[in-house]
């Protein structure tokens, strides 16, 4: 039955990659895939729960034999109450924090708050917006989550690029320099984070050792992608228009995209101090904005007031991608609550015997699956590996960067994806051979660095 889970996820997959060929939002194909995967190993949890596992054995430890459980099977409420309603914790942190995100941003732009930096962005170079977007793009995602940060660079790139096949090029880039971005800094991506929280990475040694390999993973994208741009930007034409049609005054833009970028940069303070999951943080930020625009539009008309509220916010935030989005994490944490990515980093371990190596293939892997369970899993198989090792700033690099090499590989490619209807087959043909490249320009320069100091 495990057999058959796979090559469930599998086709999956494969109509998630194939969603304009063969016609089905690939929410729906998400969505029947997670479930379905989740529905077999119920099914069939007799042979399929993991009862070897640490996490069983604390689990039935607690919780006692079947007579503490009302006669309940302990591989099942294991299961139940265990694994999916740990991953459903987990999922729904994610999506709610997808969707204050997607708010905020909805709120400032239905404000304009956008075109205040758009109005600065004088070049018409298709290059120079290539590398402003770029350089940009990697040192916020520093400081916010990746998913944020490329939420809000699609925002800005549609105030900015008329041209559909261009803007898709320039978010592309904004996915790699995004995950780039985030690697470097322990608060920037999610398996940076979780190694160090595991205590085996330190805050300033991971920005000295991963800034110059996570930066080459960007600029050899940006400096192969520089050769094949040519001439100047189409500025979109509704911009004027609806600069004409609303009476936001300047104050009001200020005062969103103030209250905006402070929102989002005050999350992962908020979860630093606070300790609570970013989500909280998020709904924070998103309940000061409502506020805000609750006040602010007794300023407006009632034309203005309609368009710019929360509740026009909500219904403009595009849903599809957050179901998306739950299918794919409930679908890669079936298969991680089977114990097959552990299983996957084991035989890693077992064939190739070389923790560099290693690490460099489970970046490659997380393209593919979900990359939280795999650095997990190398987390656990190194345990007794020294406080920033090298293996441990290796690993940081390339579970945070080598998502880019898919659309689905990343919480940043996902939501591009979702956002922009990015064609699977799109991004492999364009951007997948240049964020391969940045991949594996920047190990070499992790290496050389290594070498020199």
């Amino acid at each position: 039955m495990l057999t058959v889970i796979i090559l469930l996820f599998v086709l999956g997959y494969l109509a998630i990659a194939l969603e304009h060929q063969i016609h089905i939002n690939k929410a729906a194909s998400a969505i029947l895939t997670g479930v379905l995967c989740w529905t077999l190993y119920a099914m069939n949890y007799e042979t399929l729960v993991p009862t070897t596992t640490k996490a069983f054995e604390n689990w039935h430890a607690m919780h006692g034999g079947p007579e503490a459980e009302g006669g309940v099977d302990p591989k099942l409420h294991f299961l139940v109450d265990g694994q999916l309603s740990h991953l459903f914790s987990e999922t729904a942190g994610i999506l709610f924090f997808l969707i204050g995100a997607m708010t905020i941003v909805e709120l400032v732009d239905a404000h304009e708050g956008f075109s205040l930096i758009t109005r600065y962005v004088r070049s018409k170079s298709k290059v120079s917006l290539l590398w402003v977007i770029g350089i940009c793009t990697f040192f916020l995602s520093s400081v916010l989550d990746n998913l944020t940060t490329t939420i809000v660079m699609i925002s800005v790139l549609r105030k900015l690029v008329a041209d559909r096949e261009l803007r898709l090029l320039y978010i592309g880039i904004v996915v790699v320099a995004a995950n780039a971005g985030g690697a470097w800094t322990v608060i920037g991506d999610v398996t940076t984070t979780m190694i160090w929280m595991k205590h085996k990475i330190s805050e300033w040694e991971v920005m000295r050792d991963l800034f110059l390999p996570s930066m080459a993973c960007l600029l050899v994208p940006l400096g192969i992608l520089s050769t094949q741009l040519k001439g100047e930007l189409e500025m979109p034409k509704e911009t004027q228009d609806e600069l004409e049609e609303k009476s936001i005054e300047t104050w009001h833009k200020a005062l969103f995209l103030a209250l905006g970028v402070a929102g989002l940069l005050a999350v992962p303070i908020f979860k630093t101090y606070t300790h609570l999951p970013p989500f909280m943080g998020m709904m924070l930020s998103l309940g000061v904005l409502w506020l805000a625009s609750e006040l602010v539009s007794h300023t407006m008309d009632e034309k203005t007031k309609s368009s710019t509220g929360v509740l026009s916010a909500l219904r403009r935030i595009d849903m599809s991608s957050v179901l998306f989005f739950l299918g794919i994490l409930l679908a890669v944490g079936a298969l991680g609550s089977m114990n097959v990515l552990t299983q996957l980093a084991e035989y890693l371990q077992a064939t190739l015997k070389n923790q560099s190596l290693i690490a460099v293939i489970i970046g490659l892997v997380s393209a593919v699956v979900d990359n939280v369970p795999l650095v997990a899993a190398g987390i656990e198989m190194y345990a007794s590996t020294p406080l920033n090792d090298s293996f441990w700033m290796l690993l940081a690099y390339c579970g945070g960067t080598g998502g880019s090499c898919l659309i689905i590989g990343s919480a940043a490619g996902v939501a591009a994806m979702g956002l922009e209807k990015i064609d699977f087959f799109w991004y492999f043909r364009k951007i997948a051979p240049l964020a391969l490249a940045g991949y594996f320009a920047g190990i070499a320069v992790y290496f050389l660095q290594q070498a020199i100091f």
